[in-house]
């Protein structure tokens, strides 16, 4: 009976699984000391003969899943069971010659190089595809004008589709970030118990070189019995990162679909779902909240993560058990709120009408700036004006009339402000600044990065 919510299917893509699938995992393995045999036979280390014969036996259909598992409780170890599992199935000219020059973490820590840029491609692949919602979005709702919040407070005048914007920009750089990890993790190591390569002698290099070249790797920078964990605490970082922004997304989400809001809802479906077991009319943001949650785990992992880099001398095993969970768990369940996410942008419900409502909540406060920079261009100075605009606002705050009355009411502002040019200046739709230029540069430099 599975234990792990991702076992029970209630987290994680088909295609992400797959990566981190025991069977998956075994047959890397298996290709590791098919490659490297390969490439010792080209050099004239082993018999050619030999380097047939293994190549020939490992995969899943000589070896398996079970028999090394059964290897494994006998012996204690596991690589060493995949190598007798590997070593029994080989006919005589093949038996003699696995795992020769080799050592467990040759095998483990190439594996889950393989393994890492298998997933990085999948996680690639979502992560595009919520950028392209992102930027559709965008594009969509460039003129749609609401209200900036700082502090939780009416701050300024935005719209929209500059929202979509910063998260387009902001979901690129995880991009780039992702492709650079991806060239320091999706590594391998052929050099042996020290990282001396001392069993192969003088072609251990050129071994390394072969063979992880036909795995699709490129060789760790400088490893001792293991690929440094600098490596894979950068590559959780990254994936970390990456979460924390979807959490953003998810946060913003939830906050603008507040009912006293309701600008944002994200998809619900309105013929079956349930929102609660007790309150009929409840339509929780529980895609949104789901996001929020995973991204508190997939952050915790860069605790154990950086906790593995300082291993004993040239390895210790501290770092093993745990990485069992780390890197597969926090593919798997970014991979997971990627594709939740890109879910909530494409079903995004959209209110303009509570945008608009919401805008004029505070009865033209939220163009306090507005009329301070007028002032202050008109000659009272930066500082007075700021001053004069915010005893003005205090009094709408205390119920004494409009912001537009206690301007006009204020000597001051009525000798450099007429009421008909404050009435303009008091127009939201005239105070966007740059925005749409901002969104318009945004949007085609990721279209142009993507070859959209």
């Amino acid at each position: 009976m599975p234990i792990c919510p991702i076992d029970a299917g209630r987290y994680g893509t088909e295609k992400m699984l797959r990566v981190f699938n025991e069977e998956v995992r075994l047959q890397f393995m298996l290709d590791v000391e098919a490659a490297a045999a390969r490439a010792q036979a080209i050099l004239g280390l082993i018999p050619k003969e030999a380097a047939e014969e293994i190549s020939s036996k490992a995969n899943l259909r000589y070896v398996k899943v079970d028999r090394c598992r059964e290897i494994e409780e006998s012996i204690g170890h596991d690589v060493m069971a995949v190598v007798k599992a590997l070593t029994e199935v080989c006919g005589e000219k093949g038996r003699g010659w696995v795992h020769y020059g080799l050592t467990s973490n040759d095998v483990l820590d190439t594996a889950t190089g393989m393994q890492v840029k298998e997933a990085i491609g999948v996680l690639r692949e979502s992560l595009i595809k919520l950028l392209e919602a992102l930027l559709r979005k965008a594009v969509e709702y460039r003129n749609l004008i609401m209200a900036g919040r700082t502090h939780g407070q009416h701050a300024g005048v935005i719209t929209l589709g500059l929202k979509f914007a910063v998260w387009v920009r902001e979901f690129h750089r995880h991009l780039d970030r992702l492709n650079e990890a991806e060239s320091r993790a999706a590594v391998g190591k052929i050099l042996g118990v020290v990282g001396t390569g001392a069993a192969l002698g003088d072609q251990a290099l050129k071994v390394q070189e072969l063979a992880l070249k036909e795995l699709g790797l490129k060789p760790a920078d400088m490893v001792t019995q293991v690929v440094q964990r600098d490596v894979h605490a950068e590559l959780i970082s990254v994936l970390a990162n990456m979460a924390s922004s979807l959490e953003k997304l998810g946060t913003e989400v939830r906050n603008l679909q507040r009912p006293e809001i309701n600008e944002l809802m994200e998809p619900f479906k309105e013929d079956k779902q349930v929102g609660s077991s007790a309150v009929p009319a409840k339509r929780n943001p529980v895609k949104s909240e789901r996001v929020c949650s995973l991204a508190r785990l997939v952050r915790a992992f860069t605790i154990t993560a950086y906790e593995n880099i300082p291993l004993w001398h040239e390895r210790d095993l501290t770092n093993s058990a745990n990485e069992r969970f780390t890197i597969p768990f926090a593919f798997i369940l970014l991979d997971e709120m990627v594709n939740t996410m890109t879910q909530i942008i494409e079903g995004l419900r959209v209110h303009p009408e509570n945008a608009k409502r919401n805008l004029e909540l505070t009865g033209g406060l939220i163009l306090s700036e507005r009329v301070a920079t007028e002032l202050a261009k008109r000659g009272l100075g930066r500082q007075e004006s700021h001053e004069l605009v915010r005893q003005c606002a205090m009094k709408v705050y205390r119920g004494e009339g409009s912001f537009k009355k206690a301007l006009i009411a204020n000597p001051t502002v009525s000798r450099l402000i007429s009421e008909e040019e404050l009435t303009k200046l008091l127009d939201y739709s005239t105070y966007l600044g740059v925005t749409q230029t901002l969104i318009d540069e945004a949007v085609e430099k990721t279209r142009k990065s993507l070859n959209l």
